[in-house]
């Protein structure tokens, strides 16, 4: 019997500054999440992750990165929140871009098996 040809190419694509991680796919969803909830306790919840886990990779990223990819406000009328900074948004839709380019190139090299 033959087998069928499936190929297929498993991996992680993550981004770094000067040798630091700044965004990998967890840290998308994560963002992605703070962007819809305005908040990282509820994003954090939304994918499965601790509170504290979710605090530390956002002071991570942040930490990390040229300028500061969420900032949160405190208190007021409207009540606090987080939100994506521009710059934020712009490396997330990047990061999404090249996760896409890569995936496309992949599949075009594997159908060639």
């Amino acid at each position: 019997m033959a087998k069928r040809n499936k190929w297929s190419c498993g991996m992680r694509i993550w981004l770094e500054n000067d040798g630091e991680v700044v965004l990998g796919r967890g840290r998308v969803a994560l963002l992605e999440a703070i962007d819809e909830h305005h908040s990282i306790r509820q994003a954090a919840a939304s994918v499965g992750m601790s509170y504290r886990r979710a605090w530390l990779l956002v002071k991570s990223m942040n930490d990390a990165a040229p300028q500061p990819v969420v900032e949160a406000s405190t208190g007021g009328a409207k009540g606090g929140g987080t939100r994506l900074t521009p710059y934020g948004r712009s490396t997330v839709e990047i990061y999404r871009q090249l996760d896409a380019a890569v995936r496309q190139t992949t599949e075009r090299f594997l159908k060639s098996l």
